[in-house]
This record gives structure tokens, sequence and C-alpha cells, in this order.
């Protein structure tokens, strides 16, 4: 009888590793039954678990004993879930084999826990970390980078270490994961840290990837301009290009109310303050529409110009250099005595401060007496850094005070820097431009006139000529500093717009697409735009503005080197005069070295004319094809097979020329018999002018390329005397920019034919063999012959005389001999060949004197008419078919009485049948 329950103990503790199906259970799972020994009824039979879907079974390890075991029915993952509870019952086997009235115990409470196994390896929340740090700061935590692990208990999944794996890195790390820099980052050393990070779990196992810190460094933070070049490049030709087109300006986050900011591009040490023009000034005035009539008082020494040539010169920019050491004396002539009430100075200059105490004037122009006394007639001097100019008029009508001396004071004067001045008198008003800008004298004094006297003046710059009141004249008040382009025009003043022009920079500052640069900025340019100010109360506007600054030259060959550029700025704040200081730009603007331009001068080199072409009105057209091409050579990226650039000569380059000169090879022109001409009319509409001489014929002025061809194609040679010349030769040589480029020196050779050769040669060339010493005869259809003439010496006119006095006798003897012995043969063509020459060959040698072909037209009067007559007869084709013509009496009335005069003058010469 099954009397009894089966017992077993209240609660359990168990223990099963993770992936593991055993359950180690405290205390051991028994149950025991007071009917035992009793089979069935003192007897175990089984567990049993009460609870949802436990992943847990227990089965019987001995009825009898009661013992038991718990375990799980499939792998436990802790991840999942850490610990289990659940109840428990043993039952007994009942009363008999087929386990009718069994008992069962009372529940018992079974709490599992699961043990971890570390599986899993630490992993970063972030694939890469990023910090940003201020240079020169030691932080005590820079970021925090953090790992997990998915491991279940706290041994395995907390993170119990962090370290850094890059080494030789200014940082560390905590086991909290906090990084910190172990000494001051500096930005200019290295901007950016890359730096690899680990992780520990407790288990020391470490994380599975690596990660990635980076550290960015920024200065600290220094108000100023940023992102901005210091060196632009500027490629001639290029137009406008922005100087800062990235710029924008850093205010540390000051509360700023405006800004104002100043452009300044320094040029004074190119040329004479910026980049001009260099063509001479005669050149300049004209492209400038200048009033003709100007003096070059300091041109370039050459063999008509030569009282500079003992002054310290700049040849690049005609700037002439006086030490107070130097003065030159204008000879007599070059400016006329009386420059009327209306003249004009203008000059360049560069003057410092005059050195000691007491300056003395520094004369730069002084016209005074040249012996016995020392009266200054006019001057224009500087004098403790001002301007005066001196004008003692001369007596008159009126014996009376008038305005003499005129006082300028202006910084400018002593500055050391370029600037352009013009004196423009209209008397008793003077009237003073400098750099374009009007200035009236701060004190005008009076004197008495000049009494007039016969005592010549000597006009000087550089010093002035003291002839009166010392032993022997000399200089005195010499000039220190430099001049150039000093120029005086009697009777005419010069406009403000010349003047401007004049003086005007090719180089200077710009601002592209004015419309956008906004209402919130204002802008002023100085007259020659090298300095540009800016005013604004936004930032970014004038950010926007500032970005549109630009430098343009627009020369074509602009003078290469070096711009200094530097922008100055002035930051107000809100309730603050200044709040923030902005450190200056220094840059600059490297301008390239312009292609140099090779100028070639082509077209006929070599010609004949005869002699009474080059007698008549027009002469004849020295250049008729002259072209005058430019090409540049520039070095093109594409290579040849051995890698060297290959230089390609480009096409046609247009650009100005502003001298062309026709020079006189040899002895230079005889005034009494021939002369170069051109019309003026062909000068206008055109900048150019010209100068003619016995040295040869030179045409100036700033034009195209073009205009010099039409020009010169149009000048002439005239000689009315042409019988004492044989042949001329000239060269032709054209420069840009004052001689800075030049072409090629192209040779001409002109040669003058002589009516005696060619006449004479025209009607018995057909008679007999020419001797191989004879040249080719003059044909005058020909546009292009090679005759070269020889001088013949006059001594041997009586002789040649003779001679064909002789030859002439010769030839009429001969004539008349075949005249008798082929008469019938004559008679059927005597209607046509009335004035015709006959020979027959075989029947008579002539043998022509040598000497005929340089014959020179000095024989007797009658000899002398029949070639003149016979020179004029050039024109046509072939001798026999002119003298037919001449005998027709429909040719034109123009011509006729002459052509009556030479027939008669042939038959007196010749008389044939």
């Amino acid at each position: 009888v099954n009397k009894h329950k089966p017992w077993i103990e209240t609660s359990y503790h168990g223990i099963i590793t993770e992936n593991n199906d055993t359950v180690i259970l405290d205390p051991p799972l028994v149950a025991l039954d007071k009917d035992a020994p009793v089979p069935f009824a003192g007897e175990i039979c089984a567990f049993k678990i009460h609870g949802q879907e436990m992943p847990f079974e227990a089965v019987v390890l001995n009825k009898t004993s009661g013992e038991g075991r718990l375990r799980a029915k499939s792998p436990i993952d802790c991840e999942l879930q850490k610990e289990y509870t659940f109840i428990i019952q043993a039952y007994d086997c009942g009363s008999g084999p087929s386990g009718i009235n069994w008992k069962k115990s009372h529940k018992a409470v079974v709490h599992i826990q699961v043990k971890d196994v570390n599986e899993f390896s630490p992993a970063f929340k972030e694939s890469i970390y990023k910090a940003t740090v201020t240079e020169g700061k030691i932080y005590d935590s820079i970021l925090q980078v953090e790992a997990i692990d998915e491991d279940c208990s706290p041994q395995y999944s907390q993170i119990c270490n962090y370290e850094i794996v890059t080494t030789d890195v200014p940082f560390a790390i905590d086991r909290n994961g906090n990084i910190r820099n172990t000494e001051k980052l500096n930005y200019d050393k290295q901007h950016q840290y890359e730096i690899m990070v680990t992780a520990f779990d407790c288990g020391q196992k470490h994380a599975r990837e690596d990660v990635l810190v980076q550290v960015n460094v920024k200065p600290v933070c220094k108000p100023g301009w940023q992102d901005w070049n210091k060196r632009i490049e500027y490629k001639p030709g290029s137009g406008s290009i922005p100087l800062f087109p990235s710029i924008h300006l850093e205010t540390c986050d000051g509360p700023v109310s405006s800004i104002h900011t100043t452009i300044e591009l320094q040029t004074n040490y190119i040329g004479k303050g910026c980049d001009r023009e260099t063509y001479s000034e005669k050149s300049l005035q004209k492209l400038c529409g200048a009033s003709s009539g100007a003096i070059d008082l300091l041109p370039s020494p050459s063999a008509t110009t030569n009282w500079t040539a003992g002054l310290l010169m700049d040849n690049n920019d005609m700037i002439f250099k006086f030490d107070g050491k130097q003065g030159a004396k204008i000879p007599d002539g070059i400016v006329p005595k009386n420059l009327t009430d209306q003249f004009t100075i203008s000059l360049w200059m560069k003057h410092g401060p005059s050195p000691g105490l007491r300056a003395e004037k520094e004369t730069i122009l002084c016209n005074s007496d040249k012996t016995e006394m020392n009266r200054h007639h006019y001057a224009l001097y500087v004098h403790n850094c001002r301007l005066v100019f001196l004008l003692r008029k001369d007596f008159d009508q009126a014996d009376t005070f008038r305005p003499a001396e005129f006082h300028w004071k202006l910084d400018q004067i002593c500055d050391k820097e370029w600037h352009y001045y013009v004196v423009n008198v209209e008397f008793p008003v003077v009237t003073l431009y400098m750099d374009g800008t009007t200035y009236e004298p701060y004190l005008v004094t009076n004197d008495w006139p000049i009494h007039p006297s016969h005592i010549a003046m000597q006009l000087t710059v550089g010093a002035c000529w003291q002839g009166g009141e010392v032993t022997k004249p000399r200089f005195a008040q010499y000039f220190h500093g430099s001049l150039a382009s000093l120029t005086i025009r009697p009777g005419k003043i010069e406009s403000q717009k010349v003047i401007s022009c004049l003086q005007a920079c090719k180089e200077g500052l710009d601002i592209n697409s004015l419309e956008s640069l906004g209402q919130g900025v204002k802008y002023h340019f100085n007259p020659s735009q090298s300095v540009l100010v800016m005013e604004g109360d936004d930032i970014e506007n004038i950010n926007q503005a500032l970005r549109k600054v630009s430098y343009i030259n627009s020369r074509q060959f602009p003078t290469a080197g070096v711009r200094r550029l530097k922008v100055s700025s002035k930051v107000q704040c809100f309730g603050e005069d200044v709040c923030i200081n902005i450190p200056d730009i220094d840059a600059y603007v490297m301008v390239l070295q312009a292609n140099e331009p090779k100028i070639t001068i082509s077209g006929m080199d070599h010609f004949a004319r005869p002699a009474a072409q080059f007698e008549s009105e027009r002469g004849v057209v020295l250049l008729p094809d002259i072209k005058i091409v430019s090409t540049v050579t520039k070095m093109e990226h594409s290579k040849d097979n051995d890698g060297a650039n290959k230089p390609v000569v480009l096409e046609e380059m247009l650009h100005n020329l502003d001298f062309c000169d026709i020079l006189v090879s040899g002895a230079e022109l005889d005034p009494e018999q021939e002369c170069l001409e051109l019309d003026r009319s062909e000068l206008q509409g055109k900048h150019l002018d010209a100068t003619n001489s016995t040295a040869g014929y030179s045409i100036y002025g700033v034009d195209t390329m073009h205009n010099y061809e039409q020009v010169l194609q149009q000048i002439r040679y005239r000689n009315w005397y042409p019988s004492a010349t044989f042949e001329r030769k000239f060269r032709i040589k054209c420069s840009e920019l004052n001689g800075h480029y030049t072409s090629n020196e192209f040779n001409l050779e002109v040669n003058i034919l002589h009516s005696t050769n060619s006449n004479y040669m025209d009607h018995v060339n057909h008679v007999i063999a020419q001797p191989h010493f004879l040249q080719s005869v003059y044909h005058p259809e020909e546009s292009i012959s090679t005759v070269h003439n020889s001088v013949v010496p006059s001594v041997a006119t009586v002789v040649i005389v003779i001679c064909v006095s002789v030859l002439i006798f010769i030839i009429a003897v001969g004539v008349y001999r075949i005249r008798t012995a082929h008469q019938h043969s004559s008679t059927d063509s005597e209607s046509n060949k009335e004035n015709e020459m006959d020979w027959d060959d075989s029947a008579l040698t002539i043998t022509v004197n040598p000497m005929e072909k340089y014959e020179k037209p000095h024989r007797a009067e009658e000899e002398s008419e029949e070639e003149d007559d016979e020179e004029e007869d050039t024109t046509s084709v072939e001798s026999d078919e002119s003298e037919e013509e001449e005998d027709e009496e429909e040719e034109e009335e123009v011509i006729v009485q002459k052509r009556d005069k030479q027939n008669l003058t042939r038959q007196e010469q010749l008389e044939w049948d």
C-alpha cells in the first residue's frame, strides 16, 4: 500500500556553463520515500519540471536511491538568458507496476545561473573619431573613445583598458578611453594627427579592429586675411587678372561694425614711377595729340644732338641723372630767343631733399647772359623743396613792376619719387600741373623788366651759366636728381587732356564687374589707379569686393619685373574704436617677360631707272613694294621623339612702330642737286610726322605697321643733275619702343641709267657682236635691271668725241657701199624704211670703240642735243618703231614739235635712204 509521498529539498541552486548541457545543482537532486523498501511504493519513478518551455529536463538515475540529474535539452546561450527559475516535483512508482495510486512530492524551486564564456571581442561604437584642437594648449581630454563587448558576464563584457597603437605621437589614453595631448601642438609643424587605438575587455581579449582617431590642429585664431597667394604671375596680353580670387577676412568672432581697406600697387621703382610707354617724347606727344613744335632739350646723344653726350644716362628709359657736377649747354638756334607770351615747359623729375641747412638753388632749366653780365632771363629751379619759375620780361613800352617769380610748395618735389611737371605760361598767369593736377603758385613776386642789350644768351640744363661777376664764365647752381623728357614749346600751351595723356600709367588696379559690388561697399581710386580704398559694414560684402580687385597692364610689351602689393585694413567694432588688429598683406605681381618680336623689312632691294625719271618733278619711288612683318617665337608644349620642346614661329604679330629711318649710305645727299621727298598729305589722318635732312628721311610717331608701309611707299628720290651720279645706296631700319625692338637693316641700291649708253646702243646693238666687257642694255619696259654704270673720268671727253666722229664717218661710208651693192633689194622696202638702218653683216665688219660704253654726255652742243632727244625717246619698245611713230602727223599735239626736232636731228646725224 502506497502510504507516503516522496520528499525532496524545498529549493535548489544550479550552475550551467553556456554551450554545455550539464547542470550542477546544490544540493544534489535526490528524492526520498518512507515507503521504502516496499517495491514500487518506495521507489522514485520521475522528476517533473513545471514552467513554460524550460530548456531543461530531469532524469532519474536510480529509482531505489531516488538520485536524479538535471540537464539542458539544448545548448544554453548566456547572451540570450543569464538565469532560469522553475518548479520541480518528484513522483513515486505507485502501488503496482502499472503506476496506479502514485504520489508526488511537494514543489521545490530550482534557480539556475548560466556561466559566461569569453567568446566576443570588444568593438568600438564609431568607425572613426574626429576632434579639433587649438595649437599651443594642453587638454585634459580631447575626446573619448568607447568600445563594447557582447559577452553577458561583467568579467567578459566590461572594457578594462584602452591603448594607443601608433607610436611617437604626443597623445595618451586612459582606461576610460579619454585621449589627451602630452605636449603643446603647433599648427605650422603639423596640421593633423592620425592615431590608431585598441581596447581590451577584462578577460584581456583585445578589439577585433583598431579604430582611427583624427586630431586636427587649428592655429590660434589670429584676425587677418586668409587664403591669398604672395606671388601673382602676370603674362603680357592677359588683360585684367584678379589678385585675390579666394580671399576672406577672419575676425575671430569679433563684433565687427565696419571695415576700411586700402589696396596699394607700388610701382615707383618701375621706369618713371610706373609702367608707361617708353616711346620718345616726340612720338608720345604726337600720340597724345599735343601741339607741334615741342623742342626736346634732353634728347638721346647723336651727331646732331650732342649736348647730352657728357651726361649720366639710363638708356632704357631716357633718364638723365645729375649729381651736382654736371650741366649741359643747349646750342644756339635750338630754342628761339623769343618764347612769346605763351609757352610750355614740361618734364619728368625725381628729386630728394637738398643737402645742408642752407640749400642752394638747383637749376633745372636756365637762360642767362653768356658773357659780361649775370642776368637770368627765364629759369626753372628747385629751392628748399619749392619749385620756382623765373621769367624776366624785356623792357618794352611800360617800365613797370611785373610778375617775375612764381613759387609752388609741394611735398612731392622732395619725396624722391617720379612726378610729371608742366608749366603753362600765359603771361602774366603761370599754371603748374603736377601729375595732371592743377596747382596755383602760393607766392608771386614782381620785378623790373630787363633792359635790352646785345649780350648773347646761353640756355642750359642741370645748371645755370654764370657769364659775369666771375673771372671765368662757368656753371653754377647745379641740380641733384633725375630728369627726363624735358621739352619747351614756344607759342602754345598744353591742354589738361594732353597733359593727362602724357603722364598716364599703362598699369594699375581695376575692379571686375562694378555692378556686382553691392550697395554696402564704397570704393575710391586715385588718379593713377595705383591706390584703391574700400569701405563697408558687412564682412562678406568686403570679401566679395576684394576678390574682384585685379591688376591690368595695357602695354603690349610691358616692363618685366616685380610690382609690390600692399593691403592694409582697419576694423571697428560696436562701441569701440578699434577692436582687432588686421595684419597687412605683402604680396607682389610678377610681370613676365614678353616674347620678343622679330621685325622684318622686305621688298625690292635693287633697281635701275633712266636719268630722266630722276630729273622729273615726281622723281622715282624708292620703296614701291616695301613690306614690314613682325613674328614672335614661342615654345610649344608638344614634344619631339627626343623629348625636347619645339620652338614654333607663329603667324604675323601686329604691333605699333615708333620710327622708320631711310638713311643714305656713303656720301650725304647734295642739296644742290638731289633730295628725298614725301607729300605731307600722306601723313594726314595718321599719328606720324617726318623730318628730312641730307643724311636721310625719318618718319616717327606711334602708329601701325600698315600705316608706316603706306608712307614709306610714297617716299621719292629726285636728282635734277643726275649726270654726275650713277648709283645711290640707302638703308632702311624701323623701331618699336624707341629702339628697344629694331628691324633688320634693309639695303636698297638704285642705279641711274644715262641716255648716252642706252639710246646709242639701241641703234647699233643689232649690228655688231657685243663685247664681253659691255653690260646688258637697259630696256624701258623692264621694271628691274641689272645694269651697273661706272663713273667716267672727265679727262677722256675730248678723246671720246674724236672716236665717235670717226665711227660715224666709217658707218656712213659702209652704208653707202652696201646700198650700192644691194640697190635692187632695198627699193621694195623703201616706203617703210625711211629712217631705219639696214646692214649686211657679210659685207661689212665694224669695230666699235669700247670707250663708247663709258661716254659721258659732255660732248659738243650738237651731239648733246641728239643724246637728250634720244633719252626722251626711251618710252617706246623698239627704236625702229619709235622712228616710224615720230614721222606720223597724227601724234598728240603735246609732243609733235619735240618729235619733229628729233627727226630733223637724226637726219642730220645719219642720212639713210
